[in-house]
């Protein structure tokens, strides 16, 4: 699958942000919203940092950018993500009518856009999300495998 430079540089913040996430010992996964070719929001997952289950970067980067944009429809937005989202964020990216995702490795674990479910080619949705994955996904896995590594 061919990505053009544009999504490789915001893949390449997506990852700094999953840096950062690793050093406030979180479990390293960033995301960036686009606009136009703007960033509107970044965030790195923070959910013992925020004592909030749902503070995942693509929940983070989705509140941010409705609040900025004062809607929570997010419509021709791109989310550039570093881990495939889970259940939970793919529904919220569905509800917030994201235009396209793209992520970098995936989650063999909780993965719901290919590898355990397809929550965004799933037709009883009211909303459709073009995706891409693989984008810089050796380096996303290394982070998150050099951070688990870490903690056992």
């Amino acid at each position: 699958m061919e990505h053009d430079l544009i999504d490789l540089q915001y893949m390449q913040q997506a990852l700094e942000l999953a840096r950062e996430a690793q050093i406030n010992n979180e479990v390293p996964i960033g995301a960036v919203l686009v606009l136009d070719n703007e960033i509107i929001a970044t965030a790195f997952n923070q959910p013992i940092t925020q004592c909030d289950p749902t503070a995942h970067a693509e929940i983070l980067a989705l509140r941010t950018g409705a609040k900025k944009g004062e809607n929570y429809r997010l419509l021709n937005t791109t989310l550039y993500v570093t881990l495939e989202p889970c259940a939970m964020c793919a529904a919220a990216l569905v509800h917030a009518r994201v235009k396209r995702v793209v992520f970098a490795a995936v989650d063999p674990k909780a993965g719901a856009v290919v590898s355990h479910f397809n929550l965004l080619d799933t037709p009883i949705l009211n909303h459709k999300i073009a995706w891409e994955q693989g984008l810089l996904a050796d380096e996303s896995s290394e982070l998150l495998k050099t951070f688990f590594k870490a903690r056992r």
